[in-house]
């Protein structure tokens, strides 16, 4: 919605708001929530940030250590995590997993 006013200002906020239900205050209040983030926001975006970077650490150990079975615990929490991101990265991974196992435990892998 946000994207049409923006896209249409010539339309004015107001009438469409009113067509859509949606009280003006309500709007505005979210669109200044949409700039400015409240703590609790901010935090989540901090968090999600650390356990990225936990995953990725703990992705590396997988193979520095050669172990197939935390290839398969790392692949379970990052589906559990429910970051769009990892969870894509991950479902590649399962795709062709037979391949990334064999990379994580032969001595020959350049993985």
């Amino acid at each position: 919605m946000t994207a049409l006013l923006d896209e249409h200002p010539y339309l004015g906020g107001e009438p469409v708001l009113r067509g859509l239900s949606i009280s003006s205050s309500t709007y505005y209040r979210w669109r200044r929530a949409e700039r400015e983030p409240c703590e609790r926001r901010r935090r989540d975006a901090e968090l999600t940030e650390q356990i990225k970077q936990t995953r990725v650490r703990s992705f590396a150990a997988v193979f520095a250590t050669r172990r197939a079975l935390r290839l398969d615990r790392w692949i379970t929490n990052v589906k559990t995590d429910g970051m769009p991101s990892m969870t894509s990265y991950a479902a590649g991974l399962v795709d062709d997993l037979d391949a990334v196992r064999a990379g994580v435990t032969l001595p020959h892998s350049s993985g």
